[in-house]
């Protein structure tokens, strides 16, 4: 049972390497709200009304890009407090002979115990996102459409370990399981086209609508270890089982939303993968000689790991509100999801987010944002953020999950966090 002590150790290190789960926004967009942010343009991969804010034509522009990035990467880890010293205990059960049946069940309760705690709480979630240099690419013509293109590319990679019941040998002697380390991930090659116009003014505001077109081509794998497995190559069977045989499928997602636009405030709605797309899982690898297999197939059998899973890019609602200064200087911002989905990982998401947010009219005075955002399903983290913008181009972006974990050594470690950067064209 070492591979369960080496998984803790690396779960628990990599925790101080960054920051971010997936099915959160990029760049200066993760300390703001969704709300749209003339003064943001990474907060325009939100609602697909948000193009049309982004240009201004007052100063006789046309075009509002990107330069390079955001990019963002990060990290998130499970509640696993103690888990070296659990895992230490669990191998020491599992790896020793007893003398009566009696004493073998006793050692296979407590061992049971714990591996199911283990199975429930840890984790090791990274993902990194980055925007195609110059994108996003906004037109907006001299009737006031606005037409977006937008490319990225995005990954996320989870570690975890599927619990299984320990059993007895024929002997009464020793104790076995299925119990694995399993791994997912996925990438997503992402191509945007939207398009915003004003439908209706009058004298108190102005109300946006907006719809965008999605191409997904996504790449799942997957993979297991069994914890037992004494084989030399058991180490590299996951990223074999996903460099091999990984899916890939392509499929349009469709967003609408609309926003209204005061001098004082706005509201928008925003309706994510209205026709939730679908894309093929990867497949486990069960129908092998090794003890892996053997270990994959008993966990399918028994229902805790399926053979394939499909990924579905669930609709989500998510409606927004600001109020700010009449030039957007000042600016609190706030969003709410009104449903949860799952990633292509399988965690659930469904965001509550807040904002504050300066940013001048000076190259040299910098903008100031500070954010505070939770998860309300799935794991219900939630992340305080600060970003500051220099130069009204560079922005850098970090946070941090408020829940935190202890590690061996006795010191607490946040959850998770985020870190950003990137550089695009002001308003």
């Amino acid at each position: 049972m070492k591979k369960l002590a080496i998984f803790s150790t690396s779960l628990l290190s990599s925790a101080v390497m960054a920051a971010m789960p997936v099915n959160q926004p990029v760049g200066s967009s993760f300390t703001l709200s969704s709300a749209p942010n003339i003064r943001a343009l990474s907060t325009v991969h939100g609602n697909p009304a948000a193009p049309f804010l982004m240009v201004n034509q007052d100063d006789n522009d046309s075009f509002r890009f990107g330069i390079l990035g955001p990019l963002s990467i990060g990290v998130e880890m499970g509640d696993v407090s103690d888990l070296g010293d659990r895992a230490e205990e669990i191998e020491k059960i599992l790896d020793a002979t007893y003398t009566s049946k009696t004493q073998a069940e006793d050692a296979l309760k407590k061992a049971d115990d714990i591996l199911k705690k283990i199975g429930q709480t840890a984790y090791l979630k990274t993902t990194l996102s980055m925007q195609v240099p110059f994108m996003p690419i906004i037109y907006k013509t001299q009737d006031k459409g606005a037409f977006m293109l937008d490319a990225s590319l995005s990954g996320v990679a989870k570690g975890s370990v599927i619990a299984d019941t320990i059993k007895l040998n024929s002997s009464n002697t020793e104790l076995t399981s299925d119990t694995s380390f399993y791994a997912q991930t996925a990438t997503d090659l992402k191509v945007g086209f939207g398009y915003s116009q004003a439908v209706w003014e009058n004298s108190h505001g102005m109300l946006i609508g907006g719809v965008k077109a999605n191409l997904h081509q996504i790449s799942l794998g997957r993979g297991t270890v069994a914890l037992d497995d004494q084989s030399d190559k058991a180490e590299d069977a996951i990223s074999d089982a996903i460099s091999d045989d990984a899916v890939s499928s392509t499929g349009v997602g469709l967003d609408l939303g609309t926003v209204w636009v005061s001098n004082y405030y706005q509201v928008g709605l925003t309706l994510a993968n209205i026709n939730e797309p679908e894309f093929d899982g990867a497949p486990i690898k069960q129908n092998c000689a090794t003890r892996s297999c053997s270990a994959a197939n008993g966990l399918v059998t028994a229902g805790k790991l399926a053979a394939t899973d499909k990924y579905v890019k669930e609709m989500q609602t998510t409606v927004d509100f600001a109020v700010s200064t009449k030039g957007k200087q000042v600016t609190l911002g706030l969003s709410y999801d009104a449903n949860e989905v799952k990633d292509a990982v399988g965690d659930e998401y469904q965001w509550a987010a807040a904002s504050l947010s300066y940013n001048g009219d000076s190259h040299f005075i910098p903008g100031l944002r500070i954010g505070f955002r939770q998860n309300m399903a799935g794991t219900e983290l939630s992340y305080a953020s600060a970003g500051l913008t220099i130069l009204k181009r560079l922005n850098i972006d970090l946070a941090v999950a408020l829940d935190t974990v202890v590690d061996e050594d006795g010191d607490e470690l946040p959850r998770g966090g985020f870190f950003s950067i990137g550089y695009d064209t002001a308003f």
